[in-house]
C-alpha cells in the first residue's frame, strides 16, 4: 500500500508539472494566448489602465494583459526588488528618472535602441526626452506620459486691466513687463500679475531652457539673473511673497481659484482640476485660458519643463517580442489618442493627441490655449544623474534660503556651487 500511494504521488506530482509546463508553453506563444504581466501602481485609482489593455487586448486576441498592482508608495523600490528577484514581469511602469537610473544600472531593463530603429520608432515625437534618457547612447525606456509646464491666466483680470492676453511666443523679459501692467489694487483686493509656487522648478528651471546649463552640473551662477528677476517682481509686489506663501501653507490652486493671479506658470497636471474645479464652482477663475511657457530670448517659443512616465520591458522576460509589441502600442500614437482622450497628457503631442485634449468639456475654446499645447523641446525638470537626488536636497534648500531673504543671490549660488561639487567629486 505503502509503495502504491508513493506510485500515485509521484503520478500526481509529474501531472501537475505537466500541466504547469503546458499553460507556461501556452502563455509563451502555444495555442491558448500568450499573458503579459504589466508592472503597475494604482489600478483602481489610474483612468487609462483598462481602456489601453483593452484597445491591446481588441487588436492582439492571442495576447492577455495581466496587471500586477505594486501600489503607489515606494513603487520603484518594490519594483527593483521584484526584478532582482526574480519575478515574471514582462513590461513595467517607470515611475521617475532616479528609479530608472537604478533599474538601468543593475541591467534589469531590456535594452531598445535596436527595437527602435527595427520597428522606425520616432523618437523626435517625445519632444527630445527619450535623448535625455539615454545611457552610454542606449535607451531602456519610452515615456507614454509627460506633463509640461506652460501659461494659465485668469482673462477676466486681463480685460478689467484693458491688457492683452499673453501670447503663444513670449519672452521672460515681455512676461514680466505684462505681470506688471495687470498687477492692481491692494490688499485683499489685489491683483498680481504673475505667481511661482514653491518648488524650486517655478524659478530655476527658466535657466536650462536654453540648452546651455543642466541643473547637475554642479555649477549655478548662470541662475544668477533667474533669481534677481523673481527677486525684484517679488519686492515690488508683482508676485506674492515667497516666506508668505510657504509660512500659510497656500496650494497655487487656491490663489489661481480665487481670482487672485494673473498669470501662473504651472504643469498641464493643473488643466483636468481647474476644468473639474470650474464645474464644481470651487474655481471663481471661469474665464481662463492657456499660453506656451514663457522663454529666455533667443529660445524658441514651446520650449518648456516637464517629467515624463515611461514604460519598459523586462530583460529577462520570456516573452520579450509580446512584450516589446505591448510597450510600442502603449507608448506610440495609440496609447497617446487614449489617453488624451480620458484627459490625460501623453508623452506624444501629435495634433490628434492635441484635438482631443481641446476637445474635453471645460477646456478654454479660444485657439491660442488649443496652440499653447504644441511643444517644441521639453527639458526633464531633473535629468538622468546618478546623484540627483543628492542634488535636489542641496538646491531645494539653497533655493528656500533665497526666496526668504535668509541668503543673498551670490550667497545662495555660491552655497550651491560649494555642496553639490563634492557630490559630484570635483
Amino acid at each position: 500500500m505503502k509503495r502504491l500511494f508513493v506510485f500515485v504521488l509521484v503520478l500526481g506530482l509529474a501531472a501537475s508539472i505537466f500541466a504547469a509546463g503546458g499553460k507556461q508553453e501556452s502563455g509563451g506563444g502555444g495555442s491558448g494566448p500568450t499573458t503579459i504581466k504589466w508592472a503597475i501602481w494604482d489600478y483602481d485609482l489610474t483612468v487609462y489602465y483598462k481602456p489601453l489593455i483593452d484597445a491591446y487586448q481588441a487588436k492582439n486576441p492571442q495576447v492577455k494583459i495581466e496587471t500586477v498592482d505594486l501600489g503607489s508608495a515606494d513603487y520603484m523600490t518594490v519594483l527593483g526588488t521584484q526584478l532582482s528577484g526574480g519575478a515574471d514581469l514582462d513590461v513595467v511602469c517607470v515611475k521617475d528618472i532616479p528609479g530608472y537610473a537604478n533599474l538601468v544600472r543593475q541591467n534589469r531593463l531590456e535594452p531598445l535602441s535596436s527595437y527602435i530603429k527595427a520597428k522606425g520608432i520616432d523618437t523626435s515625437l517625445y519632444g527630445g526626452t527619450t535623448e535625455q534618457i539615454a545611457v552610454n547612447g542606449e535607451v531602456y525606456a519610452l515615456p507614454f506620459r509627460s506633463d509640461f509646464w506652460l501659461i494659465f491666466y485668469n482673462k477676466d483680470l486681463f480685460d478689467a486691466a484693458g491688457v492683452p492676453y499673453p501670447s503663444n511666443d513670449i519672452t521672460l523679459d515681455e512676461y514680466d513687463a505684462l505681470a506688471r501692467k495687470v498687477t492692481s489694487g491692494s490688499g485683499a483686493n489685489k491683483t498680481y500679475g504673475a505667481h511661482y509656487h514653491t518648488w524650486r522648478s517655478a524659478v530655476q528651471l527658466f535657466g536650462i531652457l536654453d540648452g546651455k546649463n543642466t541643473i547637475v552640473d554642479g555649477t549655478y551662477d548662470f541662475l544668477t539673473p533667474y533669481y534677481e528677476r523673481v527677486i525684484k517682481e517679488q519686492n515690488d509686489g508683482i508676485v506674492q511673497s515667497y516666506a508668505a506663501l510657504k509660512t500659510s501653507g497656500t496650494h497655487y490652486s487656491g490663489a489661481f481659484f480665487n481670482n487672485q493671479i494673473a498669470m501662473m506658470n504651472m504643469g498641464t497636471w493643473f488643466i483636468a482640476t481647474q476644468i473639474d474645479k470650474v464645474k464644481t464652482g470651487e474655481s471663481l477663475s471661469k474665464n481662463w485660458g492657456l499660453a506656451k511657457y514663457p522663454h529666455p530670448t533667443g529660445v524658441p517659443a514651446g520650449t518648456t519643463l516637464g517629467t515624463i512616465t515611461s514604460i519598459a520591458v523586462n530583460r529577462n522576460s520570456a516573452k520579450k517580442d509580446a512584450a516589446l509589441d505591448f510597450m510600442r502600442f502603449v507608448s506610440g500614437p495609440e496609447g497617446a489618442a487614449i489617453l488624451a482622450k480620458l484627459g490625460t497628457i501623453p508623452a506624444i503631442m501629435n495634433q490628434e493627441v492635441i484635438n482631443a485634449i481641446a476637445s474635453i468639456p471645460g477646456f478654454p475654446g479660444d485657439p491660442g490655449s488649443k496652440e499653447a499645447l504644441q511643444v517644441y523641446k521639453t527639458y526633464l525638470e531633473m535629468p538622468l544623474h546618478e546623484k540627483s537626488a543628492d542634488i535636489e536636497i542641496v538646491l531645494n534648500e539653497t533655493h528656500d534660503a533665497i526666496m526668504t531673504g535668509n541668503s543673498t543671490i551670490a550667497q545662495g549660488i555660491k552655497e550651491m556651487n560649494d555642496r553639490v561639487k563634492p557630490i559630484l567629486g570635483k
